[in-house]
């Protein structure tokens, strides 16, 4: 059967495009313009992926993510965002979707996402069924120790490897700090790796994706008819991650109600499923992350201060990337190693103005965003190095305190026509990112027909890719 994909997005010669080249790649598509159109085809019929514009003319894509949620639970959803927009990508993130793609796309890196995300859920789906049909107690995912960690060498990386080396042979419970995308899940999983629970699982579980309904039984089970849509017995994560550790990533999240049974089953080292009367025995280590401060929320009456303080055995912060600068050129390297292996490209190395850039730019989405910017640029490199030419504008261009758009280097203009040229050019590079790099919408607000824009694209030197 073939994998069927909803593009939502209000431009209709958009979808047209992507319809017809997800077409010619096997795929099943329906499109909406709208969000309410998005949703009524949701109900309607059980998509295996969504890819949904952010901005929609009813709608955005944060609060569209969240119906789809309720809808159909566990369903990949792929945000498509304009670099502008890259913060707002990065709390998608938080909130569950699957992963983000920026415009103007590419459609073979939209085509590896979407594949990403249908093998992803494969495995999901693999991994439950094998389980489900395990007796309890001897139902234990296969353990996560084989993953790609780059350390980095700044002080800071050099001090939560000591962290790490101190705590992991504990049974603390720790809380990992970080804004979203620094790592911190490979943090807890190095944790893992150097404890005496290496040889066990380790369970992650996203917090952010869990809906209120379903937290519980996602935690620690339920029994058939527990409740409307209890179809089948239902093994909790608790169980699956026995004798090794639970990594619960946003912890925030969860409600009030589910915080009391998660802080019953670390204290008493028990669990109930939903609609049991009997209580489970685990030995499971607890992992947190968030990237809010806790200690606020207890303030406000959000997070259960008696669980804080049980979690709170230990701590470490995961600084962000743009506060560690010196390590950005290895994990660019390590991102392009593993972009070259999934790609199948043979990328050597980055241009000394692409390494000047990574350095200067703010990377608000973080190790998550560096990964995606260097297989979309391995992707579109012909050549053995990464060249400017492949890195999205809004990096080359970072707008940050100021409204000013930086030029590219060299003398300023000492005559008339110069100085009409770059103004000219930088007028027509902010028009693209203010209307996301449609052109049709481009040339409307600088008052030219489509071609001349395309002429002065060309002249200018800007997206060269068209």
């Amino acid at each position: 059967m073939r994998p069927s994909v909803l593009i939502i997005d209000d431009d209709p010669t958009f979808c047209l495009m992507l319809k017809g080249f997800l077409s010619k790649k096997q795929f099943d598509t329906e499109t909406a313009f709208n969000g309410e159109d998005a949703l009524a085809h949701v109900k309607k019929s059980a998509f295996d992926v969504v890819l949904s514009d952010f901005r929609l003319p009813d709608t955005d894509g944060l609060e569209l993510l969240q119906q789809i949620r309720e809808i159909r639970q566990g369903i990949p959803v792929i945000i498509m965002t304009s670099y502008a927009d890259i913060r707002i990508a990065v709390k998608a993130m938080k909130m569950g979707a699957y992963e983000y793609v920026t415009k103007p796309v590419n459609p073979d890196e939209i085509l590896l996402t979407i594949n990403n995300a249908l093998n992803k859920e494969k495995e999901k789906s693999e991994s439950v069924t094998v389980s489900d049909k395990k007796d309890g107690a001897s139902s234990k995912k296969k353990p996560q120790n084989g993953f790609d960690y780059v350390e980095g060498d700044s002080q800071v990386a050099r001090r939560i490897m000591q962290y790490i080396d101190v705590v992991a042979p504990t049974n603390l419970s720790v809380i990992i700090n970080g804004e979203s995308g620094t790592g911190k899940e490979y943090v807890a999983k190095m944790i893992h790796a150097k404890s005496d629970r290496a040889s066990k699982p380790f369970v992650s579980i996203d917090c952010g994706a869990l809906s209120r309904e379903l937290a519980a039984s996602e935690l620690f089970g339920h029994i058939k008819g527990s409740f409307t849509g209890a179809i089948a017995d239902k093994t909790g994560q608790f169980v699956f991650a026995e004798g090794g550790t639970l990594f619960l990533d946003e912890i925030g999240n969860l409600t009030y109600e589910i915080q009391i049974q998660l802080l019953r089953a670390i204290q008493e080292r028990r669990i109930r499923k939903i609609g049991s009367n009997q209580d489970i025995e685990v030995d499971v280590r607890i992992i947190v992350a968030t990237n809010e401060d806790l200690q606020v929320a207890v303030k406000k009456g959000n997070f259960r201060e008696d669980l804080y303080h049980r979690l709170n055995e230990f701590a470490i912060m995961v600084p962000s990337l743009r506060e560690r600068g010196e390590d950005i050129d290895i994990f660019a390297g390590h991102f392009m190693q593993l972009a070259n292996a999934e790609l199948n490209k043979d990328v050597q190395g980055f241009d000394a103005e692409v390494t000047e850039i990574f350095k200067r730019y703010s990377w608000p989405g973080n190790l998550r965003e560096l990964r995606n910017v260097i297989r979309r640029a391995v992707l579109l490199t012909s050549g053995d190095h990464v060249k400017k030419e492949t890195l999205p504008h809004e990096i080359i261009f970072e707008k940050r305190d100021t409204e000013q758009l930086p030029v590219s280097g060299g003398a300023q203009p000492s005559d008339l026509k110069s100085l009409a040229e770059k103004t000219e050019r930088e007028l027509i590079i902010n028009t693209l990112i203010k209307v996301n790099y449609n052109k049709s919408k481009a040339a409307a607000l600088l008052k030219i027909d489509r071609k001349t824009l395309y002429n002065k694209l060309k002249l200018y030197k800007i997206l060269n890719d068209d």
